[in-house]
């Protein structure tokens, strides 16, 4: 125990100190260019004392900012057209960088051409509702200590999920639970928990065996809280999963994906969407339509001349409008369990830790 203690403290005070350096730089790196600035004879409004001074000075800068962002945007696209009309390549676009681009690379993401990945997905817990061998049955239940918000978010999940069913939590253990909707054959469990009369956590049970996720669950809002929102019907929704790159990510959409039926009705035009970014998986339910409007274009055959006239052709086009009907929430996964739940035996399969959030650039899902 005193050598993890050791190694543990070693640990914070090398990052206390790789932080401080890091503090360091970046002050130093303020002066300089305060320096420079100062040497060139330029006034920042920080060195600024009359608040009605320093705001003007500060308005001239930001346009000044905006007009040179103009002339370089109209220089790069003069450049373009220069080299389209001298037939030579383009100049190369410039790629802003987001942490997305620079994620830190990853030896778990899937590739399309993994053998071993796709002889997994034959073989999961999810392998039998996914090829359609048996039907997606959920059962919805509640915390011991529930709340008024727990029951209205679990009305509108009911409304998403389709052949889902709600039951009373009362005095059972989960344990309990489990046991009755496997003779029930039900396919998967949803625990929701609320803290302080909010929703504040999911956990998702597979059935018969597992696996188990448990959720933070943030930014709820609720269909009467969304302006100009749709009611759903009951058609069965389309299923869209984005970003689930890697092998934890895979087997969460997997988990995610069992929760709903494999054939849905496209006539119903729902959708309901899982789009993680940065292992934020944020959850939507639209409704959606299709819509052709006319669009005028001008169209000029031969050489443009000063004073012919373009012909005017109208044109139809096809636009997609979307109507949201709620409920808007976010989940975070914290921990992946194997089998069903277990807190005091279980084993798990993934953990979230503080000390993994350190680098921006590191994403699990």
């Amino acid at each position: 125990m005193g050598e993890k203690r050791k190694k543990n403290r070693g640990e914070a005070a090398g990052r206390f100190e790789r932080d401080n350096e890091n503090g360091e730089y970046e002050n130093e790196q303020r002066k300089k260019q305060k320096k420079q600035i100062e040497d060139k004879g330029e006034i920042l409004p920080s060195m600024i004392k009359n608040k009605e001074k320093r705001s003007e000075v500060h308005a001239k800068l930001k346009h000044q900012k905006k007009l040179d962002k103009r002339k370089k945007i109209k220089a790069r696209d003069a450049a373009e057209k220069r080299a389209l009309e001298l037939g030579e390549e383009p100049p190369p676009k410039n790629v802003p960088r987001t942490i997305e681009n620079t994620r830190e690379f990853d030896e778990t993401v899937c590739k399309p051409d993994d053998e071993e990945l796709f002889a997994g997905n034959d073989a999961d817990e999810f392998s039998g509702i996914l090829k359609r061998e048996h039907i997606p049955k959920v059962l919805i239940t509640t915390c011991r200590f529930n709340s008024t918000r727990g029951p209205a978010f679990i009305s509108e999940l009911l409304s998403v999920i389709p052949n889902a069913h709600y039951f009373k939590r009362g005095t059972y253990d989960l344990k309990k639970i489990v046991e009755y909707a496997n003779k029930k054959d039900f396919t998967s469990i949803i625990v929701v928990h609320t803290n302080r009369r909010e929703p504040d956590a999911l956990l998702i049970i597979g059935l018969p065996d597992g696996p188990t996720a448990h959720f933070k669950l943030s930014k709820l809002l609720l269909r009467k809280d969304i302006k100009n929102h749709g009611n759903p019907t009951s058609h069965k929704p389309e299923l869209v999963l984005n970003n689930f790159t890697t092998r934890l990510g895979h087997r969460i959409g997997r988990l995610i994906q069992s929760l709903f039926p494999q054939d849905p009705n496209f006539r119903g035009r729902r959708v309901v969407t899982f789009h993680n970014q940065r292992d934020f998986i944020f959850f939507r339910h639209h409704r959606y339509i299709f819509e052709s409007k006319e669009s005028k274009q001008n169209d000029a055959e031969g050489k443009k001349a000063k004073d012919a006239k373009a012909e005017k052709a109208s044109q139809e086009k096809v636009l997609a409008r979307l109507q949201e009907c709620g409920p808007r929430f976010t989940l975070k996964l914290i921990s992946l369990q194997n089998g069903t739940f277990d807190t005091k035996g279980g084993e798990y399969e993934w953990v979230h830790k503080p000390e993994m959030d350190t680098s921006r650039r590191r994403f699990f899902l």
